[in-house]
């Protein structure tokens, strides 16, 4: 009998090339991505003076933070049902207003509960540009394309939390720290006018009754673990706090998995984790975000308390990792034809965990070089890692349950990358308390990146549970021989 897939995957391999719309599309979301990436990182480094304007403890600006984070995790789930709803480009467009006014309101914050009420808007904007700017991509890029536009899409995860303190830095230093937010503005203009233009506007013709019930307890689920996660890591709150947080997340994770049980629509389609090609980079992808999560709160933690750097220095170094990512992104393609997704996920899993764990040895003594070297190829085989992950979740889809994939994907990455944050800094207080050291040492950072590099290095055996030729036409590869 006739092998029906051979119909549809080339016979040779072949060169696959990038139609015009597909990377316009791709550089359209991939700026909105990368504005929202940018902005959530980049404050960071501006609490500080933040809190002298608002003559607030710098400890408590902390909560400008964890509210972003709390919007994002309450809304993220109902972004599927918008799109399908009230279409894609017209959810797209209004995302971006919602986050640049949000911004707006950012940036003209006289107090610390005014700051907090725009996050949170901007956290909504936020919530619905992630999966919703994925889903744009999944319904108008052909499926010979998918590769090379989540290629562009990796990029702001990529860049964007390692940019954002440099930025922020000299933001905060040559100007105001109000211009951390307005810089947004004409970044959002501009993406709404070429999302206007450019991006069509694509929905369902019958999206199903919206799932109020499922929005509350997957809101609360989410936003407990992640607010909860993400405050341990940053001993923000004692822990009878964060464990009563983590707690209720649980709670609300459980109730929303026996309200879904009796729903043929639920808000996050948990059905979908029966697909091998979406449950495997969920599942392996999280290990990898886990470990790749703790980096933008170890580096640059080592760089200054370790190394006795300036936030400066430091932000110019961690820089190299997104330099990594940008060379990644046009050999994407043809690495992905050469050696396949099962194969480079297991190999340049362990390869991207080697160099994660390599981190944990630099020295203040180390040249320059080694260490740009270091995160240089760091950053190129993660960027690698990320673009293969998000295309192979998408491969089998069917179209109906795009919008549903794209809302369960979101929700799973934030949270990995919020645990991130958590065992990195679970890492690094063990090692401080077993070495009865009040103030993190070089050598406790090195134990840090290692347990993480190890929870990295798990993703690679998780791929194991693919098949050979998984993802075989979207890289253009020829079918397997038998």
């Amino acid at each position: 009998m006739p092998d029906d897939s051979a119909q549809t995957i080339p016979s040779a391999p072949t060169r696959v090339r990038t139609a015009p719309r597909t990377r316009l599309t791709a550089v359209i979301v991939a700026s909105a991505l990368f504005m929202q990436n940018l902005d959530s990182t980049v404050i960071a480094t501006a609490l500080p003076t933040m809190a002298k304007a608002f003559g607030s403890d710098p400890v408590h600006m902390n909560v400008a933070l964890t509210s972003y984070l709390l919007s994002l995790a309450v809304f993220i789930p109902a972004s599927g049902w918008m799109a399908d709803r009230f279409g894609t480009r017209t959810v797209f467009r209004a995302a971006i207003a919602v986050f640049t006014v949000g911004s707006v309101l950012c940036g003209r914050a006289d107090s610390l509960g005014f700051l907090v009420a725009a996050r949170v808007l901007q956290g909504m904007g936020g919530a619905m540009m992630v999966p919703v700017g994925r889903l744009v991509l999944l319904r108008t890029v052909a499926k010979s394309e998918l590769v090379a536009a989540m290629a562009w899409l990796t990029m702001p995860a990529l860049v964007g939390p390692v940019v954002g303190p440099p930025v922020g830095g000299l933001i905060v230093t040559y100007l105001s720290w109000r211009w951390i937010f307005d810089i947004n503005v004409p970044i959002g203009i501009i993406g709404i006018a070429l999302v206007s233009l450019f991006i069509q506007d694509v929905r369902e013709a019958n999206p199903g009754r919206f799932d109020g019930w499922g929005l509350l307890w997957s809101g609360i689920g989410l936003s407990g673990l992640m607010f909860g996660l993400e405050t341990a890591g940053r001993g923000v709150f004692p822990l009878a706090a964060n464990a009563t947080m983590i707690g209720a997340g649980l709670i609300g994770a459980v109730c929303y998995l026996i309200h879904a049980r009796k729903r043929s629509d639920p808000l996050l389609d948990l059905g979908l984790l029966r697909l091998p090609s979406f449950a495997v980079p969920v599942g392996a992808g999280t290990l990898f975000r886990v470990g790749i999560g703790a980096i933008p709160f170890l580096l640059p933690m080592m760089l200054q308390v370790g190394f006795g750097r300036t936030a400066a220095q430091s932000g110019m170094v961690t820089f190299a990792s997104s330099a990594g990512a940008l060379v990644m992104k046009p050999v994407t393609q043809f690495m992905l034809r050469k050696i396949g997704f099962r194969d480079t996920l297991i190999w340049n899993g362990i390869l991207s965990a080697i160099l994660l764990g390599l981190c944990g040895a630099f020295r203040p003594t180390w040249p320059a070089a080694a260490i740009y070297a270091v995160l240089l190829a760091g950053g190129f085989f993660r960027s690698l890692q990320f673009t293969a992950f998000n295309a192979l979740a998408y491969a089998d889809i069917p179209r109906g349950r795009m919008s549903a994939a794209t809302s369960l994907y979101s929700c799973i990455q934030q949270l990995s990358i919020t645990l991130g944050i958590s065992c990195g800094a679970a890492a690094l207080e063990i090692s401080m308390a077993l070495n009865h050291r009040d103030i993190p040492a070089v050598a406790d950072f090195t134990a840090a990146f290692v347990a993480v590099a190890l929870v990295c290095l798990l993703a690679s055996p998780a791929s194991l549970a693919m098949p050979r030729d998984a993802g075989n036409e979207l890289a253009g590869r020829a079918p397997a021989s038998r």
